[in-house]
């Protein structure tokens, strides 16, 4: 008669643990603020400090909710919720003003793990809208809201809607009347509205602010949210609510989140184009980043730059300006924040 083993309890719970760790996906995130004319000597060490800390603050808030266990998405919408409500970035309460002195705000987000989205696009009067871009991914039927739709389509999701003026900041509203002078001027030299807008700088052409996340489950998402381009006008809408543009997740390749001039984003499918690269080419997300943001646009003169992670927990942030608010953390990596090119 064979005797029966008994394994002590404490070697099987460790045991136990040790196999549940074992297969636990890495956790990451990366979160970026805007990418553009960002120079050194424009900031005084206080406001470096101050937005080096908000960073800080926002990427830490998204591993916190990886750390506990929470979902990748929950780590992107906690992370850019932080970024929105600062006046600091180029999305939420820090908007840029249109031609018409109002802020239009657009955001999407992207699951994964199953290729699901939602976006929200010119919108006027939502606190925070990566939230809204999340309620139409899992509550609607639909993709992408706009305008008055997404906002009624809010009320029907118990989300209030808020005065626009909330959104006023003193510094987006003196870049707005610098960028009417400058259009202006141009004008008055017989340019007609294209070649006047052409000659507006790069800083008003970009912001935006974004995250993407690895969570222990393996899964990885991505979201956007952003206040659009200074004096815009006719309603315009760029890369950040446009799928493959702006915002990209799948998890057979890589989740990206973009910054830069939206027109050449979404007439390059950027996002979605450097997944594709990892996926078919078999690349790594540095490599297709770097390709698609050195080789692809800045020989036409696209401008920004992407934060990428795969489902390994690698990430890359390339950009071609000459700065872009950015910050990582990982299970295996402490928090990095940087601002100007050679941090």
């Amino acid at each position: 008669m064979k005797k029966s083993i008994l394994i002590p309890a404490s070697i099987l719970l460790t045991t136990l643990a040790q196999f549940t760790y074992a297969t636990q996906s890495p956790i990451a995130i990366a979160i970026h603020g805007g990418a553009g004319t960002i120079e050194k000597s424009r900031f005084t060490p206080e406001k470096e400090q101050a937005y080096r800390a908000k960073l800080t603050e926002a990427v830490e808030a998204g591993y916190a909710v990886l750390d506990k266990g929470g979902s990748s998405l929950d780590a992107v919408t906690t992370a850019i919720n932080i970024l929105e409500n600062s006046p600091f970035f180029n999305a939420g309460r820090g908007a840029v003003y249109t031609h018409d002195e109002e802020h239009e705000m657009d955001a999407s987000i992207m699951y994964g793990k199953n290729r699901q989205a939602g976006a929200v696009a010119s919108v006027k009067h939502i606190e925070n809208p990566i939230n809204l871009a999340r309620l139409v991914m899992e509550q609607s039927v639909h993709v992408m809201l706009s305008g008055e739709g997404a906002e009624e389509f809010a009320k029907t999701q118990g989300v209030g809607l808020v005065d626009n003026k909330l959104f006023d900041t003193k510094h987006r509203y003196k870049s707005l009347k610098r960028a009417k002078a400058k259009m202006d001027k141009a004008k008055k030299q017989n340019k007609n509205y294209q070649a006047a807008h052409n000659e507006l700088e790069v800083e008003y052409k970009v912001g935006t602010v974004g995250a993407v996340a690895l969570d222990k489950e393996g899964n990885i998402s991505s979201g956007t949210s952003t206040g659009g381009m200074t004096n815009k006008r006719y309603g315009r809408i760029g890369d950040s609510p446009v799928i493959g543009a702006g915002t990209f997740a799948d998890n057979n390749s890589c989740a990206v989140s973009a910054t830069g001039h939206g027109e050449y984003f979404i007439r390059y499918n950027v996002a979605s184009d450097i997944c594709a690269r990892v996926q078919y080419q078999g690349k790594t997300i540095d490599q297709a980043g770097k390709e698609v943001i050195h080789n692809v646009l800045m020989p036409v003169g696209g401008t920004g730059g992407v934060i990428i992670i795969d489902t390994k927990g690698n990430m890359s942030l390339p950009f071609n300006t000459k700065g872009m608010y950015r910050a990582t953390k990982s299970d295996s990596s402490p928090t990095y924040v940087g601002i100007f090119k050679d941090d």
